[in-house]
C-alpha cells in the first residue's frame, strides 16, 4: 500500500520526473512545445473551474438550494 505524498516525498518527486518525462516525450522532446501545451491545458482547467463556479447554485453556502429557475 502506498503513502500519502506528503509522507512519502522520494516518490512524489519521481512521479512528477516521470509525468514531466511523459510530457516532454509526447511533444517529441521539443521543451518549448512542452511548456506550450502545458500552458494550454492550464488555461483549459481553469477556464472548466470558471463555469463549474458560475454553475453552482448562490445559496449552497448557505446550505440553501436555489432552484435555477428562480429569478432573484
Amino acid at each position: 500500500m502506498s503513502q500519502p505524498a506528503e509522507t512519502n516525498p522520494v516518490s512524489e518527486s519521481a512521479r512528477l520526473d516521470n509525468a514531466a518525462d511523459q510530457a516532454i516525450a509526447a511533444c517529441n522532446g521539443d521543451m518549448r512545445s512542452t511548456i506550450r501545451a502545458l500552458i494550454l491545458a492550464n488555461e483549459f482547467l481553469e477556464f472548466e473551474v470558471s463555469e463549474l463556479m458560475k454553475a453552482v447554485s448562490r445559496g449552497y453556502p448557505r446550505k440553501e438550494i436555489v432552484p435555477r429557475d428562480r429569478r432573484d
